[in-house]
C-alpha cells in the first residue's frame, strides 16, 4: 500500500529508478524511450553529467537564500542570459518554481500595472477555449479546458474566452489561412468591445497550444493581428510558453516564428529540463518602469522564488542548449519526426491530423477522417494508447478532450532535444503499433 496520493488512485505505476539520455528505467529493469520529455520537460534527457555537476557545485556554495534578504549570483546570471535572448522589449525576469506559479504571477503583474497607472477599472482577462494555463486557481480560471474547470467552477474568478486558432477544427471549407487567422483574431476585438475597452487588462494565449488540444500552431499572421488589436486597446498580451517555449518548437521562444513580442511571457518546463522545479515571468521594460516609478515593488512572492538550486539548473541547461546548438537539432529532427508520422499515419483511417512545430508534434485520432468525427469519449482511447505504448517501452503524452474538453483524442510527442534519427524511427514504429493495438481493443 502506498501513502502517496497518486494522480490515479486505482492505477499501478512502475517505479522509476534511473535514466540516461532519452531513456528511463524502472525497478524491473525495463527501458522506456522518453518520447514526451515527461510533459515536454526533459529537453536534455536524463542524467546529463554537466547539469548534475553544476547542481553539485551550487549545493556546495549555497542551497537557499530568501529573496526578501538576498539576491544570488546564479539567479542574476540566469536572468542576464534570459534577457539577452528574449524577444524585443522584454527586459526583466521574475523567477518562480513552475508554470502555474508563473501564470499566477503574470496575472497579478498585469493587474498591478494598471492599478499603478491609475486605470483601476481594467480587470477582465480574455483567453481562449481549449487552452491550458495551469492548475492553481487563477491559472485554471484563465484556461479554457472545461473538463478541468467544471468541478472547481465555484472557486474560479470571472474570465472570458474566445475561439482558439485551431485550423483543423475551425477553418471553413475553402477558407484561406490568412482569412481564418483574421477571423479568429477579430473575435478578440469583438470581446474587448463587448466587455468595455477600458476594462480589459490582458489577453492570454499559448503561442502553440500544448497538451489540451495537441501541439496546435497558429496559422498565417494570427498573432500579428492579435498584437495589433492589443496595442489598439491598450491591452497587455501575455504569451504562455510554459510548454511550447525554451526551444521546444525550434526557436528559443515560439513567438519568434510569429514575428511578435508579448508584454509578458511565462516559461518553465524546458527552462530547467526537469533537473529542478523552475519557471519564470519575463516582463517588458514598460511594466517594470511603472512599478519602479510607482510603488517600487511587485506585491507578490513565494518562499522558493529565485531558489539558487533552481536557478543553477536553468542556467546549466540553457548553457548546454545554446553552446551545443541543440535548437538546430530540434528543427532537423522535428522535420524527421513529421515525415515519419506522415509516412506511418498518412493513410491511416483513424488519424485525422498531424501537426506542430519542431519537436512539439501531435497526431489527432478520429473515428472518421472525412467528417473528423471523434471517438466516443467513454472509450478513453487516449488512455488505451498510453497503456499500449508503455507496454512497448514508449512514453508519449496521449490526452482526451481534444475537441471540446470532453470528446476527441490526440497523442503529443515531445522528445528530448538530443534525439537522433534512429530514435525517431523507433518512436514512430512503437507509436504506430500502440495506436493500432488500442484501436483493435475497442
Amino acid at each position: 500500500m502506498t501513502h502517496l496520493l497518486h494522480r490515479s488512485i486505482h492505477g499501478h505505476l512502475p517505479v522509476a529508478v534511473g535514466g540516461k539520455g532519452i531513456h528511463l528505467y524502472d525497478a524491473d529493469g525495463k527501458s522506456y524511450i522518453d518520447a514526451s520529455g515527461g510533459a515536454a520537460v526533459s529537453c536534455l534527457g536524463h542524467n546529463h553529467a554537466e547539469v548534475q555537476a553544476a547542481l553539485r557545485a551550487q549545493l556546495d556554495r549555497l542551497a537557499y537564500a530568501h529573496t526578501s534578504f538576498f539576491t544570488t549570483q546564479v539567479a542574476e546570471e540566469l536572468a542576464d542570459m534570459l534577457i539577452a535572448d528574449a524577444p524585443t522589449g522584454l527586459e526583466h525576469v521574475y523567477l518562480v518554481s513552475g508554470g502555474s506559479e508563473a501564470v499566477e504571477a503574470a496575472l497579478k503583474m498585469a493587474r498591478q500595472y494598471y492599478v499603478e497607472k491609475g486605470e483601476t477599472g481594467r480587470r477582465h482577462i480574455i483567453a481562449r477555449r481549449q487552452s491550458y494555463h495551469g492548475n492553481t486557481l487563477g491559472a485554471l480560471a484563465t484556461g479554457g479546458n472545461e473538463w478541468r474547470r467544471a468541478r472547481f467552477r465555484p472557486l474560479l474568478i470571472e474570465t472570458h474566452h474566445i475561439a482558439p486558432c485551431f485550423a483543423y477544427r475551425g477553418r471553413h471549407e475553402g477558407e484561406s489561412d490568412a482569412a481564418y487567422a483574421e477571423r479568429m483574431a477579430n473575435e478578440l476585438e469583438a470581446k474587448i468591445l463587448e466587455l468595455g475597452a477600458d476594462e480589459v487588462m490582458a489577453f492570454v494565449a499559448e503561442t502553440v497550444v500544448g497538451a489540451t488540444a495537441g501541439a496546435v500552431p497558429p496559422v498565417a499572421d494570427y498573432f500579428r493581428h492579435i498584437r495589433r488589436i492589443c496595442d489598439k486597446y491598450g491591452v497587455l498580451l501575455i504569451l504562455d510558453e510554459v510548454m511550447c517555449g525554451m526551444g521546444r518548437t525550434g526557436t528559443l521562444h515560439a513567438c519568434e516564428q510569429d514575428g511578435i513580442s508579448p508584454d509578458i511571457m511565462t516559461i518553465a518546463k524546458g527552462l530547467g529540463g526537469g533537473y529542478q522545479p523552475v519557471g519564470a515571468v519575463l516582463l517588458s521594460g514598460g511594466i517594470f518602469d511603472t512599478f519602479a516609478n510607482g510603488s517600487g515593488f511587485f506585491q507578490h512572492g513565494h518562499t522558493y522564488a529565485g531558489h539558487p538550486m533552481a536557478a543553477a539548473a536553468g542556467l546549466a541547461v540553457q548553457t548546454v542548449v545554446k553552446r551545443d546548438g541543440l535548437l538546430g537539432n530540434v528543427r532537423i529532427m522535428g522535420d524527421v519526426l513529421q515525415a515519419g508520422l506522415e509516412a506511418r499515419f498518412g493513410e491511416h483511417p483513424h488519424i485525422g491530423d498531424m501537426r506542430g512545430r519542431g519537436l512539439f508534434r501531435a497526431v489527432e485520432l478520429v473515428r472518421d477522417r472525412a467528417s473528423k468525427t471523434p471517438f466516443d469519449a467513454g472509450l478513453k482511447l487516449h488512455a488505451r494508447i498510453k497503456q499500449e505504448a508503455l507496454a512497448r517501452g514508449l512514453m508519449v503524452y496521449p490526452m482526451g478532450g481534444t475537441v471540446d474538453g470532453q470528446s476527441g483524442d490526440h497523442v503529443l510527442i515531445a522528445p528530448p532535444f538530443i534525439v537522433g534519427q534512429a530514435d525517431i524511427g523507433a518512436i514512430v514504429e512503437r507509436l504506430g503499433d500502440a495506436v493500432d493495438a488500442a484501436l483493435v481493443a475497442i
